[in-house]
């Protein structure tokens, strides 16, 4: 069974910048992608950032393109989102997440991926 655990959100202010980790454990990662998504209040979860564990290939959504950074750590099994120059509608409860199948086609849909973790809370004011 896969566990992934977040850590790292908070409140901050516009343009200040957060690291996000994810602790993945449970099994080998080295066929994995691991994917952020984030879920504001009223509206459906979203794709943020996602990279595949073996050859790091990243992707973006293109409202954090050039501000956050999505990257890991395989002897930690961690993944990360650095995210800077924060937006008050950055403000969200960010998720992490680990597909198995890893469709390239398919990394930005949260039906796509099979373990999650519990959210984090991030909060921008403006």
């Amino acid at each position: 069974q896969v566990q992934l655990v977040e850590s790292g959100g908070g409140l901050v202010q516009a343009g200040a910048s957060l690291r996000l980790s994810c602790a993945a454990s449970g099994r080998s990662f080295s066929s994995y992608a691991m994917g952020w998504f984030r879920q504001r209040p009223g509206k459906e979860r979203e794709f943020v950032a996602a990279i595949t564990w073996s050859g790091g290939n990243t992707y973006y959504a293109d409202s954090v393109k050039g501000r956050f950074t999505i990257f890991r750590d395989k002897s930690k099994n961690t993944v990360y989102l650095q995210m800077n120059s924060l937006k008050p509608e950055d403000t969200a409860v960010y998720y992490c997440a680990a597909d198995l199948s890893v469709r390239l086609w398919m990394l930005r849909s949260p039906n796509e991926y099979d373990y999650w973790g519990q959210g984090t809370q991030v909060t921008v004011s403006s």
